[in-house]
């Protein structure tokens, strides 16, 4: 059974500033890759950390609400955490939405 989610991940793009469009498209297609069906991405661009608990100030916030198997996100996790470019990432799911024939019922 497939369930909504949303993803925030926070990219490096120290040195590469230019870069977030196609680090952000090579990553919708390692969702696709993991069957993830996104819905949403939303570029909340550059910004300053409150604290810097590494070696970064700054990071390139994204966030993709997808629909997939509960076990993508295990896969998606190990992915990244192997990925240069993606500093953090922060999964949750979503409460599913009634559709609106079920709403007006």
């Amino acid at each position: 059974m497939k369930n909504r989610y949303e993803a925030l991940l926070i990219l490096d793009t120290k040195g590469k500033e230019d870069a977030a469009k196609e680090i952000i498209a090579r990553i919708e297609k390692a969702f696709e890759k993991q069957g993830a069906k996104i819905e949403q991405v939303q570029r909340l661009d550059r910004r300053q950390f409150t604290y810097s608990a590494g070696p970064l100030d700054h990071g390139y916030y994204v966030n993709f609400i997808f629909e997939a198997e509960p076990t993508v996100i295990e896969k998606l996790k190990a992915a990244f955490e192997h990925d240069e470019e993606v500093y953090r990432q922060h999964y949750i799911r979503l409460k599913k939405t009634p559709a609106p024939a079920e709403a007006a019922a």
